[in-house]
């Protein structure tokens, strides 16, 4: 993993706030929108692309992105990625632009003003623990990727706090292999020295490194195997590439 050139050691509180400014600064013309009837992708993915930039260029973070050549333009993904720090959301929004929607816990949806544009925009809530509705919001990433709109999934579900990879959740991958979707798998590597899990300050001058790995195609195992016990064996199967090629961009 990489090591980062930070800041003081407290970290800076006006760093955070700032973010925190930088993204009610787009939410509150979202909702507005919303309560008119102008909410429309393309605002929306313009909001969301400036405010990453923004939000990458105040905390000053050193941005190396590998494997772009893996990107097939037009070409709609579920992306997963690992999970560092909060900061992960605006670094993978400025790689792969405004046209990404994420899969997020409902958590997050009850924050005023935040929670609304992210709804409005078309972020996708999921319940973990209410299996049927949590099938239902997969059932919503489908319909968003069929739109040409890449679906964003963190498959370890939340935050690690030490850095190192936690066990994935199935459900991003039970869509993949049920809807035949292309998984696009990225390493985001550095973003927990911006921002720690559980901490509120902020770190200037990270080093990050994000790494888009080859697409995996879900068809090809989808086709290894019949009945429940087949479908099993292959999402396990599945799992386990995507985590290799997480763990190769570290």
């Amino acid at each position: 993993m990489l090591s980062s050139r930070l800041s003081p050691a407290r970290g800076s509180l006006a760093l955070s706030l700032r973010t925190v400014y930088e993204t009610l600064a787009i939410s509150w013309p979202t909702v507005v929108d919303a309560a008119f009837g102008r909410v429309t992708k393309d605002v929306c993915d313009e909001r969301l692309r400036s405010w990453s930039q923004k939000v990458v260029a105040h905390a000053r973070i050193d941005l190396l992105v590998r494997g772009r050549e893996n990107l097939e333009p037009g070409r709609a993904y579920l992306v997963m990625s690992n999970h560092q720090s909060h900061y992960d959301i605006p670094v993978l929004f400025a790689v792969m632009g405004g046209s990404i929607r994420m899969i997020a816990k409902q958590e997050l949806f009850k924050f005023p003003i935040f929670g609304a544009a992210m709804r409005e925009a078309g972020f996708i809530t999921i319940d973990r623990s209410d299996r049927n509705r949590a099938i239902e919001s997969l059932e919503v990433a489908r319909q968003t990727l069929a739109r040409g709109v890449n679906v964003w999934i963190a498959p370890e579900g939340t935050r690690s706090l030490t850095g190192k990879l936690l066990p994935f959740k199935k459900g991003g991958f039970n869509l993949a292999l049920e809807a035949q979707l292309t998984i696009l798998p990225i390493t985001i590597d550095g973003t927990k020295s911006i921002l720690p899990p559980k901490a509120m300050r902020s770190h200037h001058d990270a080093k990050v490194r994000v790494t888009i790995h080859p697409p995996i195609d879900s068809r090809a195992y989808a086709s290894n195997g019949q009945g429940r016990g087949g479908f099993r064996a292959s999402r396990d199967k599945l799992m386990r590439d995507v985590r290799e090629a997480f763990e190769r961009g570290f």
